[in-house]
């Protein structure tokens, strides 16, 4: 992604779970842990979505960390409906991003993950900035953002979705009040809409 991407191997609840480090090239600021979409339609850690995320990250002088859940690639393990892939992204966590800020990010199933990351994280580390993308929230029940982290989370959904439907992103985040940025006309994967998405990003972070 660009000429300081890191490919290397951690140890998860798993086995070993593969990643990638986009580094700023300034000393960076924080760490960025982005979680992919679901695994068995195909969602890896080079979806394009998830690689625009962490090219915002970088930008905005982060190390974006990219990794394969369970059972994709050269992750070992086998897909567990999220409860393994929360566990895989705290390990992710733990080893490559133990100190300083940190910041979570997820698209699709991965934003689902990343909320019961930041669900286990929050009273344990300081969280700079949330982002989700493409929530998957009618296909799963996806934890409410603890109260203080929703000034710091950015949430964005295509008003066209047809995978996710908007509505279901609504009523997930309105008994927290919590704001969601709509694209509009924009789909699931954001086809076409890819810089407008990382502007959106950049600008939250």
């Amino acid at each position: 992604m660009n000429a300081q991407t890191e490919r290397f191997s951690l140890e998860g609840p798993a086995g070993a779970i593969e990643a990638l480090r986009d580094a700023p090239a300034v000393p960076a600021r924080g760490t960025a842990v982005i979680a992919h979409p679901h695994p068995l339609f195909g969602g890896t850690m080079d979806n394009k979505v998830v690689q625009t995320l962490a090219r915002a990250f970088v930008q905005c002088g982060w190390a974006a960390l990219r990794f394969n859940f369970r059972g994709v690639g050269g992750s070992a393990g086998t897909h567990d409906e999220g409860r393994g892939e929360v566990e895989d992204f705290l390990a992710v966590v733990g080893a490559a991003a133990a100190q300083g800020p940190l910041a979570l990010a997820g698209f699709s199933f991965g934003a689902f993950v990343a909320c019961g990351a930041l669900e286990r994280l929050w009273a344990l580390r300081s969280i700079e900035r949330v982002v989700l993308v493409g929530t998957a929230a009618s296909r799963f029940s996806v934890p409410a953002l603890p109260a203080e982290a929703r000034e710091c989370a950015l949430v964005v959904h295509g008003e066209a979705d047809d995978t996710v439907p908007l509505g279901s992103v609504l009523d997930w985040a309105r008994p927290q009040s919590l704001p969601v940025t709509v694209v509009p006309g924009g789909g699931h994967f954001f086809h076409g809409q890819l810089p407008l998405l990382k502007n959106l990003v950049v600008r939250h972070l």
